[in-house]
């Protein structure tokens, strides 16, 4: 796949027949280069979600097949589902991921809007950040009133469509395409059977908020009074106190001592600050980038909380969750689970599993799959459907290739062989994770061991180092005899004329160059490890002091390996600028990585 990755998310509107949605989502799949991630169907809401990545010209091609597709096939006029929709393809946002920037997709946006306006006669509206006016950034204000409303809404000069005719298509609806941070779309099970109680937490929750109520007779919301405004009777009241203002701008002055903006406010909830007299008192809900509702899918046989997050760097899924299992037992309900639905990017399954591990009084060091394990079960994504890790977690790093992933005997036949690669680069990268490891190892032991409780946050810390250090060297046993590859590859190229053999030559030298800098990069981050296993002798559980000691010989043969692996290259190497300065550069690394070790043996040897 090319390191330039983008994401698209077409829903469409079908969510009953397999057969057309297959048909659908093959005519994306058809194009080369892109990776269908996940097909999420629901029959109740009547809709899918389809998660597709690759460059950004393969998938914007593929997102353009989608849509005619699902034109064909899906006729709006005779569609109903318990999601909000408009369209055949309801939307379709790109989102960068890798190599790709947010202006990257908006122009992706447009370029696709266009071409399906133009070739396909569908009305077109921009969204998110690709909107070209303010009001078009919300995409619950675009798909208000949803496809019943698009007859009389687009006779509207403020709802004219971004792109193609500004009329009626009865049978495919409109198709709203955006450019948006990942959106994780996200559901949180109840043991109920009733849309009003996922409702009423799924409110309190939800950025948007609801209306205001007092006097509750029952755990419920939704059983107590409405409180409005009374300017008529100076009643003025603040949604999250008891206060009462007797002007406007005494309340102003309230929501400031707060933190809070009155006036934004009043115009997030539509609010006209000279037209009060009757009107519902809004509140905001708990956490912003946070859409919700509630629903039941009968297919679950349970009531869900369903939210869109649409920032996980601002909400995080866990913290919606925890409150909602808090809110849901305020009213005798039980959160059995939850479900995310397409996928979860790695920094936020990341994130979770470590905010669990901390509140069961865990080591955050532990490895990759064992956290990311515990995300998923401490969320329960597997109480109502299926939730693998490998392919829901989106962007998890590559941490086994095809040698990393040899059992170790069949990685040593491997190695015997009288082949150039894999060679010393990938065993100096395998000697520095099985050492990164052993100071993980004596981190976490360090941090449950009683009678080191002032030392656990520096080893937990070190442990949560190690783990990322042993995965990239893991990483790298393969990339040492890929980088290889590069060279040989090189050396095959024609040599016939003077420019085939300039072209030859110059593809040799980068080739080298590559073979270079990731045995550089492997001795970085072995002198990295010996740091580690340093302080894990001087600091850690001393029963595993000698622990530390084998870690950090093997962080040295490491470090002293992927250095014989730079030099041996060097010698290849015309660039004699660039050659000096990798030479200074390895004699300093060298130099302060056997003072580690050394440093790191004394301790070691001074416990027995």
């Amino acid at each position: 796949m090319s390191n330039r990755i983008v994401e698209c998310v077409p829903n469409i509107s079908e969510g009953r027949d397999p057969r057309k949605i297959e048909q659908i989502v093959t005519a994306a799949r058809e194009v080369e280069g892109v990776d269908i991630l996940d097909v999420d169907p629901g029959r109740e809401t009547n809709r899918t979600v389809i998660t597709m990545v690759g460059a950004p010209e393969p998938v914007l091609e593929a997102a353009f097949r989608l849509i005619a597709r699902a034109a064909e096939l899906i006729d709006m006029s005779k569609h109903s589902g318990a999601h909000a929709r408009h369209g055949a393809t309801d939307v379709c946002p790109f989102v960068p991921v890798a190599g790709v920037t947010m202006a990257d997709c908006v122009e992706l946006a447009n370029r696709l809007g266009q071409r399906v306006g133009d070739e396909l006669g569908i009305p077109v509206y921009l969204y998110d950040q690709a909107a070209r006016v303010p009001e078009r950034r919300s995409l619950a204000k675009v798909r208000a009133g949803e496809y019943e409303a698009l007859p009389e809404k687009m006779k509207k000069p403020e709802w004219r469509p971004d792109f193609g005719p500004a009329r009626f298509h009865a049978k495919a609806g409109v198709v709203t395409i955006g450019a948006r941070e990942f959106l994780i779309a996200y559901n949180v099970n109840l043991n109920s059977t009733r849309k009003e109680h996922a409702d009423d937490i799924a409110f309190e929750l939800r950025e948007k908020g609801r209306a205001l109520r007092v006097d509750q007779g029952t755990p419920f919301y939704e059983s107590g009074r409405l409180v409005k405004y009374a300017p008529s009777r100076h009643e003025f009241p603040c949604a999250y106190t008891d206060f009462v203002a007797r002007s406007l701008d005494e309340l102003a002055a309230h929501y400031e001592a707060q933190g809070r903006d009155l006036m934004a406010e009043l115009e997030f909830f539509d609010r006209d600050p000279a037209k009060l007299e009757g009107v519902n008192v809004m509140k905001k809900g708990l956490f912003e980038e946070c859409r919700g509702v509630g629903w039941v899918i009968p297919e679950y046989g349970r009531a869900q909380l369903s939210f869109n997050l649409t920032n996980y760097k601002v909400t995080a899924v866990h913290d919606v969750y925890e409150q909602a299992r808090e809110l849901a037992r305020d009213r005798g309900l039980v959160v059995t689970g939850s479900e995310i639905v397409g996928l979860i990017p790695y920094p936020a399954m990341r994130e979770t599993g470590e905010f669990y591990l901390a509140a069961q009084g865990s080591s955050r060091g532990a490895p990759l799959p064992d956290l990311l394990e515990c995300a998923a079960q401490s969320l329960g994504l597997r109480d109502v459907a299926g939730f693998e890790i490998e392919t829901r977690v989106l962007g998890v790093p590559r941490r086994a290739g095809k040698l990393a992933a040899m059992k170790v005997v069949d990685l040593a036949d491997e190695v015997s062989r009288a082949t150039p690669a894999p060679g010393g680069g990938s065993i100096a990268a395998l000697a520095g994770s099985l050492g990164a490891a052993l100071a993980a190892m004596v981190g976490n032991l360090s941090f449950y061991k009683k009678g080191l409780e002032d030392r656990q946050e520096e080893m937990e810390e070190l442990a949560m180092k190690a783990q990322i250090l042993k995965d990239e060297l893991l990483g790298l046993i393969d990339a040492d005899t890929d980088a290889f590859s590069e060279v040989l590859a090189a050396m095959r190229l024609p040599k016939a004329t003077d420019e085939e053999k300039a072209t030859r030559e110059a593809a040799i030298q980068a080739g080298y160059k590559i073979a270079t800098d990731v045995p550089y990069r492997s001795a970085l981050l072995c002198l990295e490890t010996l740091g580690l296993c340093r302080k894990a002798a001087e600091l850690g559980l001393s029963s595993a002091i000698s622990d530390a000691g084998v870690g950090a010989l093997m962080a040295r043969s490491g470090l002293i390996g992927a250095v014989y692996n730079v030099r041996i290259n060097l010698g290849s190497i015309t660039d004699e600028a660039w050659v000096a300065e990798r030479r200074t550069s390895l004699a300093d690394l060298v130099a302060r990585g056997e003072a580690l070790e050394r440093e790191t043996r004394d301790l070691v040897e001074a416990a027995f």
